[in-house]
């Protein structure tokens, strides 16, 4: 008995050490997604919602489509932009897969996920053309912190402290002289509009979640832990990471606009 508690409680460790920072950004992304687009709606109306669907639904559905393609998932439709249904859908990817195979369901996770990282891809791509020298400056920190081999308080306050630095490159007087800028910052916003994960979303991960879940409880009880790749997942972590803060960062930027122009429009 007690080695299964362990199997499972070691299992689900190392779940949460592939995965939990993505639910966790995920979660949180979801909540300022939500407000934002209701705070849109409230102060300047559906037609403005719909502007931002625009460009980020489609940003959103090709993610669930590019991963389906990687892991094999057969696409039956999509729909990369329309007018919101009665369950306020704006775009859909129709997928299916061999629920034999364990690498289509595995994937069911991260074709889940795939809107947080397209439209992470997205925003620092234009970041690149946009405004560059805060492209640098992001990728600088991305690469020092690659070399980080644990985790503490000490390292958690450098990165706080650098992602900091990077929210006010973003804002820097440089950039608001560059015509460029606002140009990234409405297109940012319309990303980070719709970067969440929907329920349909969620749903969809779930499975691949348990999916990953299992296959760590079988490898666990054959032997085979994840634990002598912890530097490499510490990377991949650190990685993931730095990509999901940008998410947060454009995201609450949007919230806080969204909450501005919200009281704007009561006054």
């Amino acid at each position: 008995m007690e080695f299964i508690v362990n199997l499972l409680i070691r299992a689900l460790v190392e779940t949460l050490y592939l995965t939990g920072m993505i639910i966790f950004f995920g979660l949180i992304l979801g909540v300022l997604r939500n407000n934002s687009i209701k705070n849109i709606y409230k102060s300047l109306g559906f037609n403005a919602v719909m502007v931002t669907g625009f460009i980020g639904v489609p940003i959103h559905e090709l993610s669930h489509a590019i991963l389906s393609i990687i892991f094999g998932h057969n696409i039956r439709k999509i729909k990369l932009f329309q007018k919101p249904d009665n369950n306020g859908v704006m775009g859909y990817v129709d997928h299916s897969y061999n629920p034999n195979s364990v690498y289509q369901q595995v994937g069911n996770f991260f074709i889940g996920v795939a809107p947080i990282f397209g439209g992470v891809i997205s925003i620092i791509t234009l970041m690149y053309f946009a405004i560059p020298n805060t492209y640098n400056k992001f990728i600088d920190i991305l690469f020092n912190s690659l070399h980080i081999t644990r985790i503490g308080k000490i390292t958690i306050e450098g990165l706080l402290t650098s992602y900091g630095h990077l929210v006010k490159s973003i804002f820097s007087g440089e950039n608001f002289k560059n015509p460029y800028f606002y140009i990234f910052l409405f297109v940012a916003i319309c990303i980070s509009s719709h970067i969440s994960l929907s329920m349909a979303d969620i749903k969809g991960a779930s499975r691949g979640l348990i999916v990953l879940f299992l296959l760590l409880v079988i490898l666990n009880a054959f032997g085979l832990s994840i634990e002598f790749m912890d530097k490499a997942i510490l990377k991949y972590n650190i990685l993931i990471t730095g990509m999901l803060i940008v998410a947060l960062i454009l995201s609450t930027i949007t919230y806080i606009i969204s909450l501005g122009l919200l009281v704007v429009k009561k006054i």
